[in-house]
């Protein structure tokens, strides 16, 4: 079990519903249903019953609430102890990072906030945006970079970075497909996509695949949740000539070679970053940071 499943787990109870549930954590309801039916799956038990007015928690479910606001409970002491001691010169910043964010982004921010707050130091993880959002609001993260903004007032954002998707193809593909300004997006209808799970961040999947469909894609089977698709990963599918990925025109991964990428034709998908921290924060070295990350996208 990861923290992020008790939590939401928790808050099901809690709430009595997933819609409720889901609100409070600022996650779309159908993200939350997975969450909880994969902890189900996983412990190989039923936990909640699902009914026209709410949910309930099932004998073993009432055992795992307990537990689980146990371990959650140690979980955040344990946070707040080690706090005190990190280096005493210090304040520690923790900060959410998706994956395929452009390197020199957060690097340059960085170190800017290194020259004016000295003190601070950079704490960095590697998380999907439904793990930071949800990081964000337990209190676990000081700063997200997000494929989407949050609703509701909990959480402050600013839009840092908006990247025109090119797609990745073999060469022979890119070949037989390309125009004079690229590569059009009905063009590779027949090709597999090789996405990312939706659960990871459900608006900006809903928002792509709404773009992939309406140009004549067939999506193929959905990726499963909890799955991490490496840039590896994705270059082994488009290899074999029947698939293709989206990527910015700076991707960081290096291609191999028989394999290029190339815009495409109007560039009919944008992908957008988010920085997002809680609404409360009154951090100056925060402040510093957000602001270097929006001077970077103008």
């Amino acid at each position: 079990m990861e923290l992020r499943e008790m939590r939401a787990f928790v808050a099901v109870v809690e709430e009595g519903g997933l819609s409720a549930a889901a609100r409070k954590l600022h996650v779309s309801q159908p993200a939350l249903s997975q969450t909880v039916n994969n902890l189900e799956r996983s412990l190989g038990v039923r936990l909640l019953v699902r009914s026209s007015t709410g949910v309930t928690a099932t004998e073993a479910g009432t055992v795992l609430l307990g537990e689980a606001r146990d371990v959650l409970a140690r979980h955040d002491r344990a946070v707040a102890v080690m706090a005190g001691h990190a280096e005493p010169d210090r304040d520690v910043l923790r900060v959410g990072v998706p994956l395929e964010l452009p390197s020199d982004l957060l690097a340059t921010a960085l170190a800017e906030l290194a020259s004016t707050h000295p003190r601070t130091r950079p704490v960095l993880q590697h998380l999907s945006t439904s793990a930071q959002t949800a990081a964000l609001l337990a209190g676990d993260l000081d700063l997200g970079l997000l494929r989407e903004r949050p609703p509701g007032s909990t959480l402050d954002a600013a839009l840092v970075l908006e990247e025109r998707l090119g797609v990745v193809l073999t060469s022979e593909r890119i070949a037989a497909l390309a125009g004079p300004d690229g590569v059009r997006l009905d063009a590779l209808a027949g090709l597999t996509w090789v996405g990312f799970p939706r659960s990871g961040s459900p608006a900006w999947y809903d928002e792509l695949t709404a773009v992939l469909r309406s140009h004549g894609l067939d999506l193929g089977p959905a990726v499963p949740d909890g799955y991490t698709m490496l840039a590896e990963v994705k270059l082994a599918a488009v290899s074999t000539g029947g698939a293709f990925t989206l990527a910015p025109p700076d991707w960081p991964h290096p291609l191999p070679d028989g394999i290029s990428w190339l815009a495409l034709v109007g560039h009919p998908i944008v992908r957008r970053t988010w920085a997002v921290w809680p609404a409360h924060s009154r951090r100056r070295d925060l402040g510093a940071l957000v602001a270097s990350l929006e001077d970077r996208s103008r």
